[in-house]
């Protein structure tokens, strides 16, 4: 265990005005704090957050990282407080421990959702300070380096959530050091054999390449220093994790990687950047379609690199990376290479600078996902927003959009703007009209058409791979919900006060708000356009004294005056002129013989569905749609199987059973309106079943007798355009 004078020296060596009390403090404080608490391997807890410490002080973080580093389980596994923290450390260093420590008694019902919760906590801290990750992402690292003491199960979870989350975010930071490390002990944990195969091909590679790589690497320097060009030329070697994705993702062998072994070549400045570019293509053949600016156009992590491959010595592939010592430091340590302390002046809060691209990234992010979303979504748009292999699309006027490989001209609407995503109706890809789900490529110039008043369908949730698209889509299909709920609400309230012959105002509702337990005039009547409130509450409320005459009366049995003011609703028929009330012939083709034929009596078949028959010895042959749930019960009995189809010709007149399940409004006319719309249509009322949901709305079971699916579908689109009607829905079984 890192004894105190060693950590205070790890300082020293990198910031030579380190706080020594400061640090001296802390590392007595935490000592006692966590006393005689072990971990899973048997050693002294306190010795974990030394490591982590350690970790940070080779990023050459400043004193309050290091400090909070220390102290960063106190809070959560000590009798320490925020409070005491603060008193001894700080508000600063308080701010960073408590942003570490995790939700306890979380009142949620899963552990998915207590893991939500927690990562939300923790990226709304980072959003705050940056240096909460840099402490988050070194915990995690020395949690993974000592993976194998804790048990098996919770050992997987730790391994695939450190896969899903914690090592994309550290090179979403630009920590790549960290992220291969994250990912390489998450797949020794993951898939043993794998990792075991992998690394020992690699092993084998390497014994085996490994003259061939000196040669490389002197011939490269040489060549280099010829031009009078300083710079340090290393080879390096793909790690496990990194050949394995790269086998799946493209789904190839390890015989046809020709990328494991490259070579970095770090020089003082820019301009040597593109000389060695230089020098490297005129002597060696050159790789097309290989070459990629990373310096003109840097990542979204900060990252800048020229990458290049060509054929040099031995006719072997060569991939070379060429960047200054400013940006290897930032690829290897990503936001932690910003931090103030290397000018040696005073750390304020806020070490890491705004310049860092991969910080600004995080916290608009942060900020669009924290909108509204439950702990799950978040955690699940984060995720979305983690996986970042990249393509670059332009704006007609050349703005430059970074996007995940696989995005769509919708996640490049949102991208631009969450009101140009949610009114897109149309693209244009490089000048031609494309579908909205196309995928982009790098390069492509993408042109959106928008139309106003246009809602997002909800189906485009599906589509979209961008977590901010995804959120903007929930949150908009999920507010014009709402608003429809609220103007059928908005309807109900203001003929119950009608009915009460009392004035309505959306003044007097809103004092009433707090009797109601609601904030906003729409959240009452969205409440109520739901079913969820009764409109003679809402009277109630604005009106204490008012007391409703009309009382909510039980069911009524069927044949009884109902709640639609009409006698015997339940048996209503409604004929097509000349229509008959004998059983007639189906026209279905594919059944032979005398057998009876009859429809599924759940909801019947129109000529236009996919339809099945369903043989019954002694009973003969049920029609059923292909969608209807009641064929499940027949899954392991393909024998009574039939392929029957419809046998009728354009321009009928049979008609054919369908059930419709209708959500209306209570009150007088409802029945009456709904049957205008069917009769108007040519259709028949076969039987009527209804069903009281609330004081407010009433469920009908509809039996209806159309020609065909097209005739149907007209109803059901004219009866939901209704503003009695909430809700119209086809039944099948």
């Amino acid at each position: 265990m890192m004894r105190q004078y060693e950590l205070v020296d790890r300082v020293r060596r990198y910031n030579p005005q380190t706080d020594e009390a400061t640090l001296n403090r802390a590392y007595v404080y935490a000592m006692k704090a966590h006393g005689a608490q072990v971990r899973a391997s048997g050693d002294p807890y306190f010795s974990h957050p030394l490591e982590v410490a350690a970790i940070l002080t080779d990023m050459k973080l400043d004193d309050a990282t290091i400090v909070a580093a220390v102290l960063h389980d106190t809070i959560e596994d000590t009798d320490s407080t925020r409070e005491e923290i603060d008193r001894l450390f700080g508000a600063d260093i308080g701010r960073l421990v408590d942003g570490l420590t995790k939700l306890k008694k979380l009142d949620l019902v899963s552990k998915r959702a207590v893991q939500a919760e927690n990562f939300r906590k923790l990226l709304l801290a980072v959003a705050e300070d940056v240096r909460v990750l840099v402490v988050k992402l070194a915990d995690r690292l020395h949690n993974m380096r000592t993976l194998d003491y804790v048990p098996q199960d919770k050992r997987t979870r730790i391994a695939e959530e450190t896969l899903d989350i914690y090592a994309p975010l550290a090179g979403r930071m630009g920590m790549q050091s960290i992220r291969d490390e994250l990912e390489d002990l998450a797949f020794r944990h993951l898939m043993p054999e794998a990792y075991a195969m992998i690394a020992a091909r690699l092993a084998d590679l390497r014994d085996k390449n490994g003259r061939i790589i000196a040669t490389i690497e002197s011939e490269l320097a040489e060549e280099l220093a010829a031009r009078e060009i300083t710079a340090t030329v290393e080879g390096r070697q793909k790690q496990p994790y990194s050949v394995w994705h790269k086998m799946e993702r493209k789904s190839i062998a390890f015989e046809q990687l020709s990328d494991i072994f490259g070579f970095r070549v770090v020089v003082p400045t820019v301009e040597d950047c593109y000389r060695v570019v230089g020098v490297v293509h005129t002597k060696w053949a050159v790789v097309p379609g290989r070459f990629k600016d990373y310096i003109s156009t840097p990542k979204q992590n900060d990252y800048q690199s020229i990458h290049t491959t060509v054929v040099g010595p031995g006719r072997q592939r060569v991939e070379l990376q060429v960047r200054t010592e400013e940006m290897h430091e930032i690829a290897r340590f990503g936001i932690a290479a910003h931090a103030l302390y290397k000018d040696h002046r005073v750390a304020d809060r806020g070490t890491l600078t705004t310049e860092s691209r991969a910080y600004q990234w995080l916290r608009r992010t942060i900020n669009l996902l924290a909108e509204g979303d439950t702990p799950e979504e978040f955690l699940e748009h984060t995720k979305l927003e983690l996986f970042h292999d990249q393509v670059f699309c332009f704006t007609p006027k050349g703005r430059l959009i970074a996007l995940p490989r696989g995005a769509t001209p919708i996640d490049f609407a949102y991208a631009v703007h969450t009101d140009v995503g949610n009114s897109a109706v149309g693209a244009k890809i490089n000048g031609r009209h494309a579908p909205l789900v196309s995928q982009l490529q790098n390069g492509d110039e993408v042109e959106i058409a928008c139309a106003e008043a246009q809602v997002p369908p909800a189906v485009w949730e599906t589509v979209v791979i961008t977590g901010k698209a995804r959120s903007a889509i929930r949150r908009a299909t999920r507010d014009a919900r709402r608003a429809q709920y609220a103007g059928l609400g908005r309807q109900i309230v203001t003929r119950a006060f009608e009915r009460a012959s009392k004035p309505y105002s959306d003044e007097k509702l809103k004092s009433a708000l707090p009797r109601l337990a609601r904030t906003s005039i729409d959240d009452v009547l969205a409440a109520v356009g739901r079913g969820e409130m009764f409109s003679g509450d809402v009277v109630k409320a604005v009106y204490p004294e008012f007391m409703e005459e009309r009382k909510a009366s039980p069911p009524r049995p069927r044949g009884e005056a109902g709640w639609f003011g009409l006698k015997k609703a339940a048996s209503l028929v409604f004929k097509v002129p000349g229509g008959e009330e004998n059983p007639r012939s189906i026209p279905i083709r594919g059944l032979d013989g005398d057998l009876p034929v009859r429809f599924a009596p759940n909801g019947g078949a129109v000529p236009g569905d996919r339809i099945v028959g369903i043989l019954t010895p002694g009973e003969g042959i049920t029609i059923y749609p292909i969608q209807s749930p009641d064929l499940t019960q027949f899954d392991e009995e393909p024998d009574r199987w039939l392929d029957v189809r419809w046998d009728i010709e354009d321009g009928h007149r049979a008609l054919f059973p369908a059930r419709l399940a209708l959500t209306a409004i209570n009150e007088p006319g409802t029945l009456g309106m709904i049957a205008t719309v069917i009769g108007d249509h040519g259709a028949n009322i076969d039987n009527v079943v209804i069903r009281p949901l609330s004081a407010d709305f009433r469920e009908l079971v509809l039996d209806v007798e159309v020609y065909d699916l097209k005739h149907l579908t007209s109803i059901i689109s004219h009866l939901r355009a209704r503003p009695v009607v909430s809700k119209v829905e086809r039944v099948n079984g």
